[in-house]
This record gives C-alpha cells, structure tokens and sequence, in this order.
C-alpha cells in the first residue's frame, strides 16, 4: 500500500485537486505527516492543479456559453449565491470559493460568463489557489498525528460509518 501510495499519490492528488481537491488534499497532508508523501510536494502539486482546474473553468464558459449555462441552470440558487459573492466581495471571492463546499465550480463558471479579464482572473487565481494549498495542507499536516491515532482506534467504526452512507446514498438514489 506504501508504494501505491508513493508511486500515484501525487497523481491521484492531482486529478482530484483539478475538481477541487478539499478531501485529497486533507489525506495528502495527513500521508504527508506519516512519511508517505512529502508536504511541500502535496502543497505544489494541489495548488498548480487547482489553478488549472479553474482556468479551464473560467476559459471552458469564456469559449462555450451554452454549455457553461446549461450546466449552470441545474444549480440555480447556488449560482445566484455566486453572483451575490462576486457583487458583493468582488475579486475577494475567487478565494473565498476555494473554501465553499458546492459554488466551488460554479465562481469560475460564472465568471467566465463575465467580461471579467481573463488575465485579472489567472492573477487572483494563483494566489487564491497557492493560499488554499498552502492552509489546508499545512493544518492537515499538523493535525495528521490526531487523524492517525483515531483512524487507528476507530477505524471499524469508520468503515461502518462509509458503508451507512453508500448505502444511504444508493437507497436514496434508487428513490429519485
């Protein structure tokens, strides 16, 4: 499992950290503090694919308006509440949606859908995207040897817990 982990962890983070990459990036910061990654790679390797992942965001709606609408009429108050973070915050929300769990996708989106410059957009986007890498990394790292010792101790607590929520997913699933 350690060799797995070495030889496609960074790759597993990456293609996660393109979406989005909460989730990866916390267990890479915690891998990271048990000796299986290294912390300043797992930082370098989520920023740069949370960069790209937002560029193609903002270049995919920039390029194909219909299609970025399309997608974006599914989530229809989630995009009323990115338009509200942009009016109200301006280029402050390109961070702050680094951190918010379902507009995540659509700030880049959206503002795509702008005449938002692209370029003002990379250069916001890089920051934003090195600062997210940066505190979530570094606070899974150091929180790594609490996560261990609980994912020790309850670990079949855990897995009963996964296996609840798949199957209430699925059974909710089923229902739609």
């Amino acid at each position: 499992m350690e060799e797995l982990i070495r030889d496609w962890g960074y790759i597993i983070l990456f293609l996660y950290s393109f979406g989005g990459g909460f989730v990866a990036l916390v267990a890479a910061g915690v891998l990271s503090f048990s000796g299986e990654l290294n912390i300043y790679m797992t930082i370098a390797v989520a920023a740069v694919a949370n960069f790209i992942g937002d560029q193609f965001l903002f270049y995919m709606a920039r390029t194909n308006k219909h299609f970025a609408k399309d997608i974006m009429q599914k989530y229809g108050r989630k995009v009323a509440y990115t338009h509200l973070l942009m009016r109200k915050y301006g280029y402050v929300a390109i961070f702050i949606q680094k951190y918010l769990y379902g507009v995540k996708t659509l700030v880049p989106l959206a503002i795509g859908l702008t005449k938002y410059s692209f370029t003002r957009f990379a250069f916001y986007n890089v920051f934003a995207s090195i600062l997210w890498a940066v505190v979530i990394g570094t606070v899974s790292y150091m929180l790594g040897e609490i996560v261990l010792t609980y994912a020790e101790e309850y670990k079949y607590y855990g897995v009963a817990v996964i296996l609840a929520i798949v199957l209430f997913v699925s059974y909710l699933y089923k229902r739609i």
